[in-house]
């Protein structure tokens, strides 16, 4: 049976979404004349400041195009539905970014982005815009501890872009700006259990299949294959299992401080979210470790899919200075 969605031409979804976004945001951001998925900050780029653009595919609102703005991303570069933005969009977002500092190019760790950013990297060189990269990799169960730079980025882009975001508000240079967001990536673990599917637009269909009981711990945001399908458990439970991956990584110990985000995958509710933030701040209390702050809600969605992800930012003075910076996008605010 075909799943239900509200939507009209599933091929004209991304302009239509995008539409609708920027209507509801028009003091935050804007779509560059000509490049209908470059979206620019409309008071972020300035001279002398380090652009920071960021992108990936649709489905995963607010993520990406919703932490563009003052004080975090300069533009974001829009895909289809959990595919890559091709070069062409990521070129004008460097062109509408770059004040002369240089431009950061921060996105997930996934083929098609790495590929279609890297031509993009080089297309803006021939505008004499200098680019370097630096690829999220939080999620804990995509690869070994040894394999880091194979891992995928996930819900952990939340807090790596805040805290780039800032140092480029900041006025950082372009050196100091690319080293804290690779600080803030090898501080930055996520670990997601998902429950149920998600549909994507064109095909009405389920991306993939779990049992009515079963859930799996590790899934990636589009559905890739996690570490573990097991029987689905108390909330406690599987906080618990999640917490006890994280916690082999962070380098935290009593009296440290941890950023959380506890994160729905789509249509898990916040009743259920706040169920399981109460399990991690008593984890985190068990081991003395203080949450210097929390965020609960959609931050990083697969559509429609049931499921929730953790994430831990192992916190020291200057990576709490920048994650308290304030911003002011259009579907985030702080400070």
């Amino acid at each position: 049976m075909p799943t239900k969605k509200l939507i009209n031409d599933p091929k004209n979804i991304i302009e239509e979404m995008l539409e609708g976004v920027v209507r509801a945001h028009p003091g935050h951001i804007r779509q560059v004349p000509g490049s209908p998925r470059s979206v620019v900050a409309v008071n972020g780029p300035r001279q002398g400041k380090v652009g920071l653009v960021i992108g990936g595919g649709s489905g995963h609102e607010p993520t990406f195009l919703g932490f563009v703005g003052k004080g975090l991303a300069d533009a974001c570069a829009v895909g289809n539905v959990f595919a890559s933005p091709p070069p062409d969009p990521i070129v004008e977002c460097a062109k509408a970014a770059s004040r002369g500092a240089g431009v950061l190019f921060m996105y997930g760790n996934y083929a098609g982005d790495v590929m279609n950013f890297d031509m993009a990297a080089e297309m803006a060189a021939m505008d004499d815009i200098e680019v370097r990269t630096v690829l999220t990799t939080d999620d804990v169960a995509s690869a070994p501890l040894d394999q880091k730079s194979k891992r995928r980025g996930v819900a952990g882009n939340f807090f790596i872009f805040k805290i780039v975001g800032a140092a480029c508000d900041k006025m950082w240079s372009f050196d100091e700006c690319e080293r804290v967001a690779r600080k803030a990536n090898d501080h930055t673990f996520t670990m997601g259990v998902a429950l149920s599917p998600c549909s994507l637009p064109h095909t009405l269909k389920h991306n993939f299949e779990i049992g009515e009981n079963e859930m799996e711990i590790g899934m990636g945001i589009h559905g890739e294959p996690g570490v573990a399908r097991e029987p689905l458990r108390s909330a406690d439970a599987v906080t618990d299992e999640i917490m006890d991956r994280i916690f082999t990584e962070l380098p935290t110990r009593e009296g440290g401080k941890v950023a959380v985000l506890v994160n729905s995958l789509g249509s898990t509710p916040l009743m259920e979210l706040y169920v399981m933030n109460r399990r991690v701040h008593q984890r985190l209390a068990e081991k003395g470790i203080v949450v210097h702050a929390t965020w609960v809600g959609n931050y990083c969605t697969s559509l429609e899919m049931a499921g929730a992800s953790i994430t831990l930012l192992a916190l020291d003075e200057e990576l709490t200075e920048l994650l308290d910076h304030p911003c002011d996008c259009a579907m985030f605010r702080a400070g």
